[in-house]
């Protein structure tokens, strides 16, 4: 998600732990959750620009929106693993925030997905992917570039990054960026009062980066949702996603923002994490 603080609160359903992966040599910290019984489907899920793998956390969602959406999955049958990309969380042994890209987190992805096709702790034949804001980019080329995922949701997923980071960080400013060395550490000031640093290398790819291309490539199931009051991923970019894809597809749009009104209530969240299931369930 763009720019908001997280929080890091265990669920209290299903058997959950820490569990590490490898990523480009580098380790990747996640939280596996599974449902009581014997190994089950299992969702990865890819957290936005500056979150963790709890994500953001409210009054009405406490444990965090990926951390809710865990406890929920779990109730309906299956596992999931929430990681953090390298630089974010956690898994920052090897890189900072500030080293992150979009090919790094698809790296990231990629790997989770190989860590669970392999682990007997899940069903590793029956893999799904939800990502939500950058995390939805990422999902897209996690997807494509694999083929593995038997379905994927897009949750109010970066789907033009030149205009989703321009309007957060600025035009002068991304045009700047772009223009500096991709070893180069910039600074800016979000609109809220937060500051981060980011490296050249980054907004290459803001500039260069193609999700719709990405989506294309996988032929499987996607469910895209997207909020008609979000402001930092705008709602045209949902049903972009959609003409991108070839193949079984729906477009969930509600009256939501970017961060689905959780601090007003958690009952658009649930239903579109009941609704993610449902389409999970339906694919075959």
């Amino acid at each position: 998600m763009l720019g908001l603080g997280t929080a890091s609160v265990a669920c209290a359903d299903g058997r959950q732990e820490v569990v590490t992966l490898m990523s480009g040599g580098q380790e990747v910290v996640g939280t596996l959750m599974r449902p009581d019984g014997a190994p089950a489907p299992v969702v990865l899920m890819l957290h936005g620009f500056t979150g963790a793998r709890d994500e953001l956390a409210s009054d009405h969602v406490p444990a965090g929106v990926f951390g809710h959406t865990a406890a929920k999955l779990a109730d309906a049958g299956y596992a999931s693993l929430r990681i953090d990309f390298r630089g974010s969380g956690e898994s920052l042994a090897d890189l900072t925030f500030a080293d992150t890209t979009f090919e790094g987190q698809i790296a990231d992805g990629l790997a989770a997905l190989e860590y669970l096709a392999t682990s007997a702790a899940v069903q590793g034949e029956k893999i799904y992917v939800i990502g939500w804001s950058q995390g939805g980019l990422v999902a897209s080329a996690v997807a494509g570039r694999s083929g593995t995922p038997r379905a994927v949701a897009l949750w109010n997923a970066v789907g033009t990054p030149m205009q989703t980071f321009s309007d957060l960080l600025g035009t002068e400013a991304v045009e700047a960026a772009i223009a500096a060395e991709a070893d180069a550490t910039l600074g800016f000031t979000l609109p809220w009062g937060a500051e981060l640093d980011l490296k050249g290398a980054f907004f290459d790819q803001v500039a260069t980066f193609d999700p719709m291309a990405e989506i294309a490539a996988y032929p499987g199931p996607l469910l895209v949702a997207q909020g008609d009051k979000d402001t930092a991923v705008l709602p045209e970019n949902g049903p972009k996603y959609i003409e991108a894809h070839t193949g079984t597809e729906r477009l969930w749009a509600a009256d939501m923002d970017h961060v689905f009104n959780i601090f007003g209530e958690s009952t658009t969240l649930d239903a579109l994490i009941g609704e993610t299931i449902a389409f999970f369930d339906g694919v075959h």
